[in-house]
């Protein structure tokens, strides 16, 4: 019998199995329901469950009820964890294997490459989708063309959006104001829902690259008037746009000026 020391690593594992390995791969792309892991899978949705059970026990994965439909829940990749995870692996086979990841490069400088285009979208484009928006662009530094919409925008932007990205980030989003989805005419790379309102009322959302979803909770619904649920919000975005900026410099597709037809 192995002791402690020669026992592979709880990462190792978990992720070494080939079901639950896909459905690591499946919602490193975004936030999925159980169907759709399902289809993703190609296995009984019971057996799914189980793994998904089994990734949450081990601190990957993390569920959340739809805030549009609650028979539904999304279940989410805590990125932070599997980085931490795999590098305590790789430290546990020798020391020299704990290595820090490199910082993604954008495009820009010797490779004039065309920037990624990425659209934020949720349903009043007043507090996430231009959350989401202003810290990528700046985070990428201007390198990405950044743009967020709503499918039914309020009439300004929410007055603690703005204050949390200002006194958290130094991003001032006063003189921005809520549009339109079908206000956009390009072609984006990524599109990425953060309502999931807006997700699962409009699933079409044009002949775009590619589509993701980020369920998150919308603050005002859970403290109109209070900052800290601006700011955890704030600060959730804040880590899943620094993961998804090695994804842009991996694959950064030119943004084509097409219509689009959400």
């Amino acid at each position: 019998m192995a002791s402690p020391s020669q026992a592979a690593p709880a990462f190792v594992r978990l992720a070494a199995h080939p079901l639950r390995w896909r459905l690591l791969t499946a919602l490193a792309d975004g936030d999925l329901r159980v169907r759709e892991l399902t289809d993703l899978a190609a296995a009984p949705q019971n057996l799914v469950s189980y793994h998904l059970r089994l990734l949450r026990n081990g601190g990957l994965v993390t569920a959340a009820r739809s805030s549009h439909d609650g028979r539904d829940s999304y279940y989410r990749l805590d990125l932070d964890r599997c980085a931490h995870a795999l590098a305590g692996t790789g430290a546990a086979l020798h020391p020299a294997l704990r290595c820090a990841p490199a910082p993604p490069r954008l495009p820009g400088g010797p490779e004039r490459r065309a920037a990624p285009a990425v659209l934020f979208v949720c349903t009043g484009n007043s507090a996430r989708s231009p959350i989401a928006e202003a810290l990528l662009r700046h985070h990428s530094g201007g390198r990405v063309a950044t743009a967020s919409a709503g499918t039914r925008p309020k009439p300004e932007m929410h007055p603690r959006a703005v204050q949390v990205l200002r006194e958290r980030y130094g991003i001032d989003i006063s003189g921005q104001r809520p549009r339109p989805l079908d206000a956009l005419r390009r072609r984006f790379d990524r599109v990425i829902t953060l309502c999931d309102k807006a997700r699962e009322a409009r699933p079409d959302l044009g002949d775009h690259a590619r589509h993701a979803h980020w369920s998150t909770p919308d603050p005002a619904a859970a403290a109109p008037d209070g900052l800290a649920a601006f700011g955890q919000v704030a600060a959730d975005l804040d880590t899943r746009v620094r993961h998804l900026l090695p994804l842009l410099a991996q694959n950064p597709q030119a943004a084509q000026t097409t219509e689009a037809h959400p």
